[in-house]
């Protein structure tokens, strides 16, 4: 029987980062995915006859440049185009922000509502730019764990000591913005900042990306600062398009994991994880797939859920107690809804008209006017489910990439906060019996996004051709993405860097020997980045 150095759970764009990385190092590795393809929450799929889009996971800002370069992926075919600005916000009044297109170009854009703002400007992305400086530096290192092992606590050590010396290089005023951005809400800061509820509008976006909470909600702006860390071709602060989706990423990972000589099974679901070994001495030694087959390892890298992996592939004999009591309290659930249509001709914004295909046709285009908009999109989908006005972004990818649609159609990605990842039953809601798993409940949610972007751009209904709809059910029943959360567990201050997971196991070494972890559910957190694949290979590697 082949014995691998490494199996590895979950073709996602981290376990194919980790699988790339551990075979560069001569390690015998295999990749095991329950679905017909790898990449994860990353792909791209046909979701109605000639019209292609990025299934889950639908722009590209936050892989990290050195993954790109080291896996030779614009090699294997990936190609990235910038947005021409980053966000385009339609207003109730038939105003519009745009922001992005350099410095100059926002201050004028946000001087039509306060020339104080806009006066800030430079200051809040001075502000932006120093934190992000030193969080970069955080996110391709290994957490200070503080396990019990001896290597890893001088490992902690080491790393505590080198963050605590960048920390203290930065100046007091920054060093302050550091705490702010870390404990403060998004909605306070930028209170703090800008008079404007335009500009706190475009700013506070960001913090409620796959964040099911009120954008009030302290450690908000945490998720606010970790969007600002994107780059495209070494522009940071700047998003962009896959030529191809995002499922063209994770297919150039594949060719290089393959050029490496990795393994890779799709449609091999896998039932639990083989420990073996005498009590205090219990090890991982490989997976046990849904139809009964043994796969041998000397290590198991999991790329699943956290949640999945311990509580439905482990034995709760073979974790500490109060590891399994924390993992069950580990808070998954991004309140998001994910649609993909099919158009047959571009939205005509009331804010810009036309149409026919212009800039901010190519931008994220936020329909969320405020922070108490996004507030109260939060209250009604605590209280109903889903309220009447959702936070909707759209992105049409086949404005500068024809090969999505037919000629003169288009496809669009709706992105859509806030959903209950449970849907529970309510006075609004009393006819769905079943919650999420009841169809009508998917396409009454679904109207209500397509009246959502009707509203800002009429006649938009009309040219709907088809649609994809993925409640947070079906994220999670998909994709593995428990309760629906793009990011495998909520990035709460509690939930961050030595916390995530779980205090104790965040160098992605799990509490048994042999089974590492390299999922969006370790350090640095989800989006997709590369980097908690390459950090936990690093991890194997000095074990080994």
């Amino acid at each position: 029987m082949t014995i691998y150095d490494a199996v590895i759970v979950g073709g996602g764009h981290n376990g194919l980062v980790c699988a790339c990385d551990l075979a560069a190092h001569g390690l015998a590795v295999r990749i095991v995915e329950r679905r017909p393809m790898v990449g994860g929450a990353a792909v791209t799929e046909e979701f109605h006859p000639g019209f292609r889009n990025s299934t889950a996971s639908y722009t590209v800002g936050l892989l990290h440049r050195d993954i790109v370069r080291d896996l030779r992926l614009h090699e294997h075919g990936l190609r990235i185009v910038r947005r021409p600005f980053s966000n385009f916000l339609p207003l109730p009044d038939d105003g519009y922000l745009k922001i992005g297109g350099g410095i100059e170009a926002t201050q004028r854009e946000v001087a039509k509502f306060s020339t104080q703002d806009a006066a800030r400007l430079p200051a809040w992305y001075a502000m932006l730019d120093g934190v992000v400086a030193l969080v970069r530096t955080m996110l391709t290192k290994t957490p200070p764990s503080l396990g019990p092992r001896d290597f890893a606590s001088i490992a902690d050590w080491w790393s505590a000591w080198d963050l605590g010396r960048r920390m203290r290089r930065m100046d007091l005023p920054h060093k302050r913005d550091l705490m702010d951005l870390f404990t403060k809400s998004a909605g306070d800061v930028l209170d703090n900042w800008f008079e404007s509820a335009a500009i706190k509008a475009a700013f506070g976006f960001d913090s409620m990306v796959g964040h099911y909470a009120s954008p009030y909600f302290a450690g908000s702006a945490y998720v606010l600062l970790h969007h600002v860390f994107g780059e495209v071709d070494g522009h940071s602060g700047v998003w962009g398009h896959a030529i191809g989706g995002m499922g063209s990423i994770t297919q150039a990972m594949a060719k290089e994991a393959a050029a490496r000589g990795v393994e890779t099974t799709v449609d091999t679901p896998v039932a639990r994880v083989v420990v073996d070994g005498p009590a205090g001495k219990r090890r991982a030694t490989g997976v046990v797939l849904e139809d009964g087959t043994r796969i041998a390892a000397r290590r198991v890298v999991s790329n699943v859920h956290p949640q999945r992996l311990f509580l439905s592939m482990i034995d709760d004999s073979d974790l500490p107690t109060d590891f399994v009591a924390r993992i069950k309290a580990y808070r998954s659930g991004s309140g998001t809804l994910r649609m993909n249509v099919a158009l047959s001709s571009l939205p005509d914004f009331t804010a810009l008209p036309g149409a026919r295909h212009q800039p901010h046709h190519e931008s994220g285009i936020v329909m969320a006017p405020s922070l108490h908009y996004m507030e109260t999109a939060w209250m009604d989908a605590r209280r109903d489910g889903w309220g009447g006005q959702p936070i909707v972004e759209m992105l049409i990818p086949s404005t500068v990439d024809p090969t999505l649609a037919p000629e003169g159609m288009h496809v669009a990605s709706l992105f859509c906060q806030h959903f209950a990842p449970k849907l529970e039953a309510s006075s609004a809601r009393e006819r769905y019996v079943d919650g999420w798993a009841d169809d009508l409940a998917r396409e009454d949610a679904a109207d209500c996004v397509i009246a959502t972007v009707d509203r800002f751009a009429p006649g938009f209904a009309e040219t709907v051709i088809a649609r994809q709809v993925h409640t947070p059910l079906d994220l999670e029943r998909k994709f593995g993405l428990v309760g629906g959360d793009i990011f495998h567990g909520a990035l709460s201050l509690d939930q961050l860097f030595s916390a995530r997971p779980v205090l104790g196991h965040a160098d992605y070494r799990s509490p048994i020997d042999g089974l590492y972890l390299c999922g969006s559910g370790n350090h640095p957190g989800g989006g997709v980045t590369g980097l908690p694949g390459r950090n936990a290979a690093r991890e194997i590697l000095r074990d080994r």
